[in-house]
């Protein structure tokens, strides 16, 4: 499963805005002397400030959308038809759910930082292609979740019980913690393309580029760890600790609940 790729698609930029600095134009009066009166007079030559001004001479400040949530971003230009762009992306999410018998909690934590070029082919603004590397990735679901002793469980049409809290057996009820990771391969390569330059090239202050693309973050990874005591009956006189190895009821209990949860984080 570790050798497969996997690819997350990032980016709908809906209604990406941009706001960019602004290079003025700069004009210039020159005079010379008339040798015979002494009188100066404006000579007729104007210079104009370039629009593209050089490297790293403008830049943009913007907002975006995308599936790894709201963030931010900031432009510069490098050469004449190629943009740097430096984006972060943050979200945070958590529920409360039950499932087969158990109290679960959830939390997503999405937290993304990357870097591209975006390059543009033909003009300045218009169709680009933007190749890049995601550096930061931190996206994981991370799951608790507890059955109350007594609590029926049914697996493969068996009905267990978590066990009641005895502090001289040491029995404790079932309890299960499980993540899935986003994030194997680190870091990680990511293309997009779309239409628009977050920089404007017309003089203006706003735009509003378009773009979609993947990231090839790797295939997920899940951990899963159980503890606690099941039962298989109702009276609890038939219970195992469900990490004891030399229980065969425990580690079918154990293996039948790896695979509930595989199923309630994928």
């Amino acid at each position: 499963m570790k050798d497969k790729l996997s690819v997350l698609p990032i980016a709908l930029l809906f209604a990406t805005t941009s706001l960019a600095g602004q290079i003025p134009v700069r004009s210039a009066a020159l005079a010379d002397e008339n040798s015979d009166g002494g009188s100066y007079r404006p000579a007729s030559t104007v210079q104009q400030g370039s629009v593209y001004g050089g490297p790293f001479s403008r830049f943009a400040i913007g907002g975006n959308f995308n599936t790894f949530g709201p963030g931010v971003q900031i432009t510069t230009n490098v050469v004449d038809h190629v943009n740097v762009r430096a984006s972060g992306n943050a979200f945070y999410y958590s529920t409360n759910f039950n499932t087969n018998g158990f109290d679960a909690h959830a939390k997503m934590n999405m937290a993304t930082a990357g870097i591209a070029a975006d390059v543009y082919p033909f003009l300045r603004h218009g169709f680009r292609v933007s190749p890049g590397v995601l550096f930061v990735n931190n996206n994981r679901i991370n799951a608790t979740a507890i059955a109350a002793g007594g609590t029926s469980i049914d697996f493969n049409d068996t009905t267990y019980y978590s066990a009641t809290a005895n502090a001289a057996t040491g029995a404790t009820p079932l309890n299960v913690k499980g993540s899935l990771g986003l994030n194997t391969t680190k870091p990680a390569f990511t293309i997009t393309t779309g239409w628009g330059n977050t920089i404007p090239r017309n003089g203006g202050h706003w735009s509003f580029p378009f773009e979609i693309g993947a990231a090839f973050i790797g295939s997920p990874s899940v951990n899963v760890a159980l503890s606690g005591w099941a039962c298989q009956d109702q009276a609890q006189t038939e219970c195992g600790d469900v990490t004891d190895a030399n229980n065969g009821t425990a580690q079918d209990i154990q293996t039948s609940l790896s695979g509930t949860l595989l199923q309630c984080l994928q």
